[in-house]
């Protein structure tokens, strides 16, 4: 099996990190970094940490408006995937990376593989939602992390091809766990103690880029009255500076420079609460047993929610400051997103392909 796995942010590479160690046993994989997230706090730092084998291709594309950025990516996928005649292309997740990668192997008529597949906002305004809805209808493999993810393709009328694996980031996660505890020393350098500060991140353009709503949350992050610890996207401080939004006068929050993975878990694992816009970051912060405010109106991570860990402010400033100073789950902590097998299941499922 010749397997080209497309990835371009961060949250792919650590997908990625654990599918290719296992796909790499028994079939050839070409990886293609498209470059969207091009910082290398962002980038070379999740391949050197999470042993991931550096790309065959690096297409350096960068940022961009969405138009701009996934043309750019789907000339230069196109290309790739012309001279590499692969018989499967694997896209993990919702970015430009995921479409542009699923979009151009779909016009070459190569199978298309779509790993975190099924799930849904149902907020059109969101350019994931689309990334994520469009890929879905042209995927010829869909993994599957929920049994709500199989529902929601289920009513769109997909049912060939569905697979319920779990989520493959469990996997990254608990191995990147046990490494962060031996080799990171993000609390000593910034000088926090555990469950002493929290932690934020905040990179959606439903967020960034509204005004109104960037300046509620920045505004209810410096009124909790403790430490913030917030690692800023590039992009996100962009959008700090054109609101007018200087973090140095707040200085109860914290900004620093976009950590790597290991340091991230530990963060995560550390903080007293986490609050966050990231898909991702939810589900981590649920797995590590740390509460988690999401910045959003609404999450395709629905499991978290109702299990009482994961609670949805959106932007305003009031609920915010409130469930960071009031919110307190539950003691139960039901297991959700499989059982960490998905990696094997996933690769598995695509050597089972017919050539």
């Amino acid at each position: 099996m010749r397997v080209v796995t497309i990835v371009g942010a961060r949250p792919q590479f650590i997908k990625a990190a654990v599918v290719s160690r296992i796909l790499r046993e028994t079939s050839e994989e070409i990886l293609v970094h498209t470059g969207q997230h091009y910082d290398p706090n962002m980038s070379a730092v999740f391949f050197d940490e999470l042993d991931i084998p550096k790309p065959s291709y690096n297409l350096a594309i960068g940022s961009g408006a969405h138009g701009a950025q996934t043309g750019a990516m789907l000339i230069a996928i196109e290309c790739v995937l012309r001279d590499e005649k692969p018989d499967v292309v694997l896209v993990y997740g919702d970015t430009n990376s995921t479409l542009a990668g699923a979009l151009a192997a779909a016009k070459l008529h190569v199978r298309i593989a779509h790993v975190e597949a099924g799930l849904r906002s149902f907020n059109r305004r969101m350019p994931e939602e689309i990334n994520r809805v469009l890929t879905d209808h042209v995927s010829d493999l869909l993994f599957c992390p929920s049994n709500t993810a199989v529902k929601n393709l289920e009513k769109e009328g997909l049912t060939a091809g569905v697979v319920l694996c779990g989520d493959v980031m469990a996997e990254a996660l608990y191995l990147a766990a046990e490494k962060a505890g031996r080799r990171s020393s993000v609390l000593e350098l910034l000088g926090i103690e555990p469950k002493r500060y929290l932690l934020a991140t905040l990179h959606r353009a439903e967020n960034t880029d509204d005004l109104e709503r960037l300046r509620s949350i920045i505004g209810a992050l410096s009124s909790i009255g403790e430490p913030v610890i917030f690692p800023a996207h590039p992009r996100t401080r962009g959008c700090l500076r054109s609101a007018g939004l200087e973090l140095a006068a707040f200085p109860s929050i914290h900004v620093i420079e976009p950590v790597g993975y290991l340091d991230m878990v530990c963060l995560t694992q550390n903080a007293r609460v986490v609050l966050t816009d990231s898909g991702g970051l939810q589900k981590e912060a649920y797995w590590l047993s740390t509460p988690c405010i999401t910045l959003r109106d609404e999450t395709e991570w629905v499991e978290t929610v109702e299990a009482g860990w994961n609670l949805l402010t959106g932007a305003n400033g009031a609920a915010i400051l409130a469930a960071a100073t009031a919110f307190l789950p539950p003691n139960a902590h039901p297991p959700l997103y499989g059982d960490a097998t998905a990696g094997l299941q996933i690769a598995a499922s695509l050597n089972s392909m017919p050539l």
